[in-house]
């Protein structure tokens, strides 16, 4: 039946930010799919991820790791492999964001974001590649870009200008890799309401020009999210490769 092509039973997907906001629905999508989870965090994993994704029936493993340090890569998979055996799903999530005027805007706030969106997302994704190869059965990788990987944005450069890399990082590795049965594909969400987004929404100007803007009416939710990055890990995808996926409303429809 086609409805069995989404079932994920079987396999094992890191996702990395995946202690909350996006990441945290993603993975509880996944799960729900029947996925077991090896979640990365940076600084706290709370307990209600272990025991939901258990609830669901699937295993979960939380790894402590901080992606603005390449080093912390190899942990990932040694601790995935080591609990799980296998890797099957990669969904590159890990993000942060620096604001600030583009004239002032500091080395520090631009390596900072550019190392953890961006570089780790390069050289984790390579590490997943070659365990996929070495299993034999190849893989899937989700990134997570953004609506400013397909418009400039303000204030926020070095974001912009990582996210912008994430679509095209898309392209290149699905082409490198789709000899080895390893899809590569991306979401872009739209303006969610998450921890990153915060100040925005707390701006009764800002936060009204955005929701006049937006088709459907309203932010989006981490909800939102697990459909489309279940059916870009699962079966259902296997001839869809280096394609960047919108969530987001209707914004770029306007």
């Amino acid at each position: 039946m086609t409805l069995e092509q989404f079932s994920l039973a079987g396999k094992v997907a890191i996702v990395t930010g995946s202690s909350k906001g996006l990441g945290k629905g993603m993975a509880y999508g996944l799960a729900e799919a029947g996925a077991d989870i090896a979640g990365v965090y940076r600084s706290d994993d709370p307990p209600q991820n272990r025991e939901i994704i258990e609830n669901l029936g699937q295993r979960y493993h939380g790894i402590r790791a901080d992606l603005s340090h390449l080093s912390s890569i190899g942990d990932i998979i040694d601790q995935t492999i080591e609990t799980f055996g296998r890797i099957d799903i990669l969904v590159n999530n890990a993000g942060i964001i620096r604001r600030g005027l583009s004239i002032d805007f500091t080395e520090k706030d631009w390596d900072d974001v550019m190392n953890v969106n961006l570089k780790s997302l390069f050289f984790l994704s390579q590490a997943a590649a070659r365990q996929f190869t070495k299993q034999g059965n190849g893989g899937k990788i989700v990134n997570i870009a953004s609506m400013l990987s397909f418009q400039g944005g303000i204030l926020v450069p070095s974001y912009t200008a990582s996210k912008s890399g994430v679509m095209g990082l898309t392209r290149l590795l699905a082409c490198e890799w789709a000899p080895h049965n390893i899809n590569v594909n991306a979401i872009a969400p739209g303006y969610m309401a998450t921890r990153n987004t915060q100040p925005i929404q707390d701006d009764p100007v800002r936060n009204k020009q955005i929701l006049e803007r937006i088709p459907a009416g309203r932010w989006g939710k981490p909800d939102d999210l697990k459909g489309a990055v279940v059916f870009l890990v699962s079966e259902a995808s296997n001839y869809i490769n280096g394609y960047t996926i919108a969530i987001d409303g209707g914004w770029l429809a306007r």
